[in-house]
């Protein structure tokens, strides 16, 4: 089955598009990859979303403007996607939409909202949509996130020792694979979402991220704001866990800054740059891992990775493309695989990593233009991820 994955992450820049061929074989998945395409949202729609996500208020009107607007973001990606990497013989795509609130207290997830209509998407590419994945698990009572925990643990299942996949987007959060137990996972805390917050606010809206580390480079660490900001409850609670934007915004930061008193712009950047790298290796730490594989675009950063280098001392740090998944597209693809894996009737959470309270068939799918012809259920639930390369 050919099938696109679409993913925008909390950073809410760009909507990512990865195609994959894959193949139930067995307990084991195969995984062809056949590519990422992504694109920047339009100026526009950036700007609303940016505008109407906590703590600002919106309307009803603009909600519904949104959602139609990602979802017609995402159409136009998935179509590109099926054209430049599928030849146009695209089965299936998955999307999980973008997040706009994760409704979190008390340590349980009540609800969870993401905007991106799918039938914009079904409409542009003719394929049937398996969109809404989280919703699911957390009726079941779990967190409805990290939600590619379960793809993690097939994928990284049987490597030595404790195994960490790190994901660094607008939130970081791992997946601890080892063969003592079961897998578990959870939100470790920002990782460009503080990083993001301050450019803008520092740079009156001119920047949106700090490209290739630049500010936090010259900048040095201000120790009575990091501090202040690792004092933050959330990093004290036990796993499962999850978080947002809803917590790490400008506004926190900002709040955090007024008791401190003034730091030097790129002071600021190097410390919730040096915020990220702390609470990630103390997440690892706490989970023992003896090697840590980071995706995402976090990635991209060079001081942050230097960072996570040197707060992990001797934990081993390498990213995804070294095991044959692109750490740009690492996302992406692991919703083509829950997409799939509910194609076939199959369960795309792991109760252990998102504390339901079983494991579930993911999300709703919205029908092709010829109707919807599904494959014939899978008999057991997978058991491994095999990267297959070409």
């Amino acid at each position: 089955m050919r099938v696109i994955g679409l993913m925008s992450g909390t950073s809410h820049d760009a909507v990512d598009a990865a195609a994959a061929d894959l193949v139930l074989d067995g307990d084991t998945v195969v995984l062809a990859p056949l590519g990422l395409v992504s694109e920047a949202y339009p100026e526009a729609l950036r700007s609303a979303l940016s505008a109407a996500l906590p703590p600002a208020a919106t309307t009803m009107k603009e909600v519904c403007a949104l959602d139609t607007g990602i979802g017609q973001a995402f159409a136009s990606l998935a179509a590109r996607a099926d054209r430049e990497l599928c030849e146009g013989r695209a089965d299936l795509i998955g999307s999980p939409g973008q997040t706009v609130y994760h409704w979190a207290e008390g340590g349980k997830v009540h609800g969870t909202l993401q905007l991106g209509q799918p039938a914009w998407i079904a409409e542009a590419t003719g394929c049937p949509v398996v969109s809404d994945l989280r919703t699911r698990d957390v009726a079941a009572g779990g967190q409805g996130a990290p939600l590619v925990s379960l793809v993690d643990a097939l994928w990284l299942g049987g490597r030595p020792g404790v195994c960490a996949a790190l994901n660094l987007g607008g939130i970081a959060n791992i997946t601890v694979v080892s063969s003592a137990g079961d897998p578990l996972a959870f939100d470790t805390g920002p990782a460009n979402a503080l990083i993001d917050a301050a450019v803008g606010d520092l740079t009156g809206g001119r920047l949106d991220h700090d490209a290739d580390g630049a500010m936090a480079a010259r900048g040095t660490v201000h120790e009575p704001l990091l501090e202040r900001l690792l004092a933050e409850p959330y990093y004290a609670l036990p796993a499962p866990k999850t978080t947002g934007k809803e917590l790490f915004h400008g506004s926190y930061l900002r709040a955090a800054l007024a008791v401190v008193g003034p730091v030097r712009d790129d002071d600021v950047v190097a410390t919730v740059t040096e915020l990220t790298a702390r609470t990630v290796t103390d997440a690892v730490r706490s989970v023992h891992a003896t090697e840590v594989i980071a995706s995402g675009g976090g990635t991209r950063n060079p001081t942050l990775m230097r960072a996570l280098r040197r707060a992990l001392g001797g934990v081993a740090l390498r990213t995804s493309d070294e095991l044959g998944l692109p750490a740009a597209a690492k996302e992406a693809y692991a919703f083509a695989v829950l997409a799939f894996l509910t194609a076939h009737g199959l369960a795309g959470t792991a109760p252990s990593c998102t504390g339901a309270r079983h494991a579930s068939v993911l999300g709703s799918i919205t029908p092709g233009v010829r109707g919807l012809r599904l494959p014939a259920p899978g008999r057991a639930a997978p058991t491994r991820l095999e990267i297959f390369r070409r």
